[in-house]
């Protein structure tokens, strides 16, 4: 089955528990996907606030509340964060519903890449149920700039990413990423490519009290003339995979399968939430399909989640 091409909806076949470190806190998480019903899209439910309170927070754009380092959503100041390899699986294994139960402030980060959510995902199956899925299809070229860093929908037959970053470490460099995506593609070249950083950066945020759950078994970390994990790399062009990895997820947060092109240069967590908001905001731009290639009539609420069809007609 092509990536997101499936007509209905679906969800988890059951129930399947993951205990990790926050990346950022140090912390052991525990965190556990549950099958939800059609029309509930992804939904985190926090839990072990204070005072034993719960909240919930839906995995949507208009929820984000930082991308710095990671992406986060949030609601009335509570938050969850590092979200963006958990929602790339979801949305590249065809997962359109999931309520996923969690007691931190952010998802474990696991070996640094999706492989892990895979395994869980796997683990259980996805269900198809009775509700129809809906998409987004780009219909005309829409771009969005922050300083050198540029990212733009444009209109085409298929789901794909092309990712380019430029870094002046000599041993990351300018790279390339372009792809048509479907399950295998992502399990495949994109999934197991770990998050990255430069020594001295991590040095610094030691310092300040931030990335406490880093370490080499959960990052790829650069120094001036070597990579420093012992194994070295997955992929010769591991690092802009990754990025690729994280745009998924964060286009995710749109709650539907874009059927389009996502193209970013020098891009991050914040370009990628401020291409999907832009893409939304010009009613212009896209429109909703029941399936590539079909029309779709009627109207409903962007509110609704992956069920949706969002407020736009077929043209």
């Amino acid at each position: 089955m092509a990536f997101g091409q499936s007509g209905t909806q679906t969800t988890l076949g059951a129930s399947a528990t993951m205990t990790g470190i926050g990346v950022h806190s140090g912390r052991e998480v525990s965190l556990t996907m549950h099958p939800a019903e059609a029309g509930n899209g992804i939904l985190f439910h926090r839990t072990n606030l204070d005072g034993d309170r719960c909240r919930d927070i839906p995995a949507d754009f208009r929820h984000v509340s930082a991308t710095d380092q990671c992406t986060a959503v949030g609601v009335d100041g509570v938050s969850v964060a590092t979200i963006e390899h958990l929602m790339a699986t979801l949305r590249a294994l065809d997962v359109d519903n999931a309520r996923i139960e969690i007691d931190g402030p952010e998802v474990p980060v696991m070996d640094g890449s999706a492989s892990a959510f895979i395994d869980a995902v796997d683990e259980v199956g996805v269900s198809c149920l009775d509700e129809p899925r809906r998409f987004i299809k780009v219909v005309k070229p829409l771009s969005v700039r922050l300083g050198d860093s540029v990212a733009e929908f444009r209109p085409y037959d298929g789901m794909r990413i092309e990712i380019e970053i430029d870094f002046t470490n000599r041993l990351i460099g300018r790279q390339s990423y372009a792809a048509d995506l479907d399950p295998e593609v992502f399990r495949r070249d994109v999934a197991r490519a770990r998050t990255f950083g430069l020594l001295s950066d991590v040095e610094a945020l030691w310092a300040r009290g931030l990335a406490l759950g880093a370490s080499l078994e959960n990052a790829v970390v650069v120094g001036d003339d070597r990579v420093i994990n012992p194994e070295g790399l997955r992929f010769d062009d591991e690092f802009v995979r990754h990025k690729a990895l994280d745009a998924i997820g964060d286009l995710a947060l749109v709650g539907a399968p874009i059927f389009g092109c996502y193209r970013s240069y020098r891009g991050g967590h914040r370009l990628n939430v401020k291409a999907v908001a832009a893409l939304i905001a010009d009613e212009t731009a896209w429109t909703t399909v029941a399936e590539p290639g079909r029309r779709v009539n009627g109207h409903a609420s962007l509110d609704a989640g992956l069920a949706v069809a969002y407020s736009r007609d077929a043209s």
